[in-house]
This record gives structure tokens, sequence and C-alpha cells, in this order.
């Protein structure tokens, strides 16, 4: 297993954004000396990872020293000031190319940043460089870009999983303490299961998407990716203006529901255990077993697709008349096939979509919390496109979206957390909460 943890990890691996806050506040530390660390665990190890795609050398270490005199002359800009965070490159910064991942934009610079990288400059952060994503976002893999495939920290044979796929390597490899990415099928919680980080998709409409490039706007959501949930949560209040939760909510009255990943498709057993046992020992009591919610599963896929597909193509259906040839192969056949997506299709999905917020929100009558595994499988090889589980073969595509999109349908916020590792591979615990209920669900997790 050819791998950079946990041996050669970057200096931010496991590292908590709240110490680093502490430590600078003490003048233990400088955002300099932060970014500097930063700079050289990329040099490092992004030859290796691929996590990177653009690094803002001289413009970061300019935000540091701007930050480290804030500082020094009193003004605290908040808990993510002088710290060091990465930007996912379908999100738009005015001072770095943004590529979307693709060929179309390999030149791209826009004029004006995302709103996400706005709140982040406003609270004194150190916007460090871009991130691999998969091209346009628009695959769960995360080994399909302009600027190729990025490596999983644990076994550089493996994907990440994706679009995050730089984001949550970036994170997992110790190269930046938080992350920023983008999640419409899943796409912060995959590579974070598959990484091993903390990974949250927020309520839809929680966080702005404004200078995000769009895969499909009904299901589009920004978020944290980070080390540890207190980190996330520091990173969610800055994204969204939401006031933070104490961290350790009291969790002996919950009431939580255990959905069973089969209800999707196969669950490797080993990862069921696991998780369901993590999530026993975190949570300190029962989890009841949800029963229907296998009734669900069809509508909620068919409408994922319904929406994902028709949104998708109208973002690039003249990209895809005029120039088709420049995107990725895969991309391309995912978009023609989302060109046959007819208008009516398209309205009963949404009308479906809205049936079932109101499905989920009766559910939620019951339970405080659902709980389940992140994914079914580990992260699979670079480029492979079949995995079998439990003795059934499924596309990789469909095993890692498979339990993660049901909860961009219906805009729920939820999180991946680490729950250790099966085979020497990270595997993640996924919770999810009450529609905005975010700060809650970080809370209660943390």
């Amino acid at each position: 297993m050819h791998t950079v943890l946990p041996d050669t990890p970057g200096y931010f691996f496991g590292v908590s954004v709240v110490d680093l806050g502490k430590r600078l506040r003490k003048n233990e530390l400088t955002s300099v000396q932060l970014t500097q660390a930063a700079l050289d665990s990329i040099g490092r190890l992004n030859p290796l990872l691929n996590a990177f795609v653009h690094v803002n050398r001289e413009g970061a270490l300019a935000q540091a020293r701007q930050a480290d005199q804030a500082l020094a002359s009193g003004a605290d800009a908040g808990p993510l000031h002088g710290i060091p965070v990465a930007i996912k490159d379908n999100i738009d910064t005015f001072d770095m190319p943004t590529t979307y991942g693709s060929a179309h934009f390999a030149k791209h610079r826009p004029p004006i940043d995302a709103r996400c990288v706005a709140r982040l400059r406003e609270a004194g952060a150190v916007i460090l460089g871009k991130t691999l994503t998969h091209e346009f976002a628009y695959g769960p893999t995360g080994d399909r870009s302009l600027q190729g495939a990025a490596h999983n920290p644990w076994n550089l044979q493996c994907m990440t999983g994706g679009s995050s796929a730089g984001s949550a390597a970036a994170v997992a490899a110790g190269l930046v303490p938080l992350a920023v990415g983008t999640d419409t099928g899943g796409s912060i919680r995959i590579p974070s299961a598959l990484c091993g980080t903390v990974g949250f998709k927020p309520s839809f409409d929680a966080v702005s998407v404004e200078g995000v490039f769009a895969l499909s706007s009904s299901l589009d959501h920004v978020g944290p990716i980070a080390n540890h949930v207190e980190d996330a949560a520091l990173l969610f209040q800055v994204l969204s203006g939401q006031a933070p939760m104490p961290s350790g909510q009291v969790r002996s009255a919950l009431r939580l529901g255990w959905i069973d990943g089969h209800a999707f498709c196969g669950v490797d057993p080993r990862i069921e255990s696991q998780v369901r046992r993590i999530a026993g020992e975190r949570f300190a009591q029962e989890l009841k077993p949800v029963n229907g919610f296998e009734q669900l599963v069809p509508d909620l896929r068919a409408t994922l697709i319904a929406l994902q597909r028709a949104e998708a193509y109208a973002v690039h259906a003249e990209r895809m008349k005029e120039h088709p040839g420049l995107f990725e192969q895969e991309v391309r056949e995912r978009l023609e096939l989302s060109a046959q997506v007819r208008g009516w299709e398209y309205v009963r999905a949404l009308q479906t979509q809205l049936t079932l917020k109101r499905r989920m929100a009766e559910l939620f009558e019951h339970y405080d919390l659902l709980v389940m595994p992140t994914l079914p499988v580990t992260a699979p090889l670079l480029d492979q496109r079949e995995i079998e589980i439990a003795g059934q073969s499924i596309t990789v595509r469909d095993a890692l979206l498979s339990l993660t999109s049901a909860w961009n349908v219906t805009g729920l916020p939820a999180i991946s957390i680490p729950a250790g590792r099966v085979a020497g591979l990270p595997v993640g615990l996924q919770v999810i909460a009450p529609a905005q209920q975010d700060a809650w669900l970080l809370g209660v997790v943390a």
C-alpha cells in the first residue's frame, strides 16, 4: 500500500483549529508560520496527492502578514483569523484561476470572489489555494478533471471520491486544517468518508452558492471539510452567519433512528458493523430501526436523477453543442444522458421533491437524528468503475451516491464523521438532522 499517512503527513494532520486559534492569540504562533507550514506541506506532498491545482504562495503570505498585523493591533476578526483555508476549484476566487476542473475554463480568472470566499476573507482567513474538483463537480469519484485525479492519502492507488476530491485529500493529509467543498449528491461527504475527514453538508440555502459554478440548482450546497467537528462548526459559522451552538449537547434523551443502508443498496458488512458500533459508542444509547424507509428510496433516486440531469444540461447545453470535445469523456456521456430528460419529468420531479421533504418532516416527528453509514464501501481504486458489495456487482458511481444523495433531494443537514478504518481505509458515520437544525446538529455530534 503506497500511502503518505500516517508516516509522513503534513503539518496540520489531525490538528485542531480551535487550538491553533488559542496559540495565535497567545503569540505562540503567527499566521505567517501557519501559512508557511501549509506551503511546505503542499510542496512536499501535493506531487503525490494532486490535491491542489493552484497555490497562491505570495498572495497567501501577504494575507498572513496582514492577519498578524491586525491581531497585533487588537483587531481580531474571529475564530478563523489567520487560519489557512483551501477552496474547491468550482468556487470563484478573484486572485486565482478557477477552472471548474474543465478544459472549457482552463484560463478562466473570475473578476470577483464567490460569496462564501468573501465571507472567509472578511473573517480574516488566509485563502491559500484551489483544490481539485471532478470536472464541473459532475462525478463522485474525483478522478476525472482537467488536472487529472486526486489520490487518497491512505492509499495513493485509491480514489478520494468526489467531487470535492482535493479538499478532502488536502485536509486528510494535513496540508491545510480546513477546506471548503460543494455537495450536490454527496460531494463533501463522499470524499470525507473515503479520506477520513469530517464533512458537513448544511441545509439547503444555509450557505450562499453565489459565485459557485452550478451543477444542479435544486440540489447544490456549500460546506466545510475539517479534522474535527468543532472546526467544521467554526467554518460553517463564517460561511452561513449562523451563531454556533455549544459542543457536546446532552445526548441522553435523543431519539436516534438507524437507517439500514440495504434499503438503498448492498453495504459491506464490515462497514455496517463498525459504523453501528461507533454510533452506539458515540451517542451511548439505543439506535432504533427506521421501518419502511425503503418505500421512499425509489422516489428519492428518481427525483435526484431527473433534477440533476435536467439542471446540469441546462447549464451546459451550449457548450455541448459548440465544443463537446472539450469535456472529459465520462462527463460528456453523462451530459448526453442528461439531455434526454423531458420537461414533464423535470416538473414532476420538482413536485415529488416537495412531497419527499414533507415525508421527511413527518419522519422527524418520531426521531431527533437519523444515523447510517456514509458509504457502503471503502475507497475503490482509481479509475475503477465496477465494485462488488456482498456478492453483487454495482457501478462505483451508484455505490458512492447511494447513501448520501437522499439528503440533497430533501435538503437536510448531514454530516460524515470518521468511524475508524476497515482494511486500512477510512469509513464514515453519517448523521442527519431536521431541516435548518445545522448548528444544533454540529453541537450534538461534536
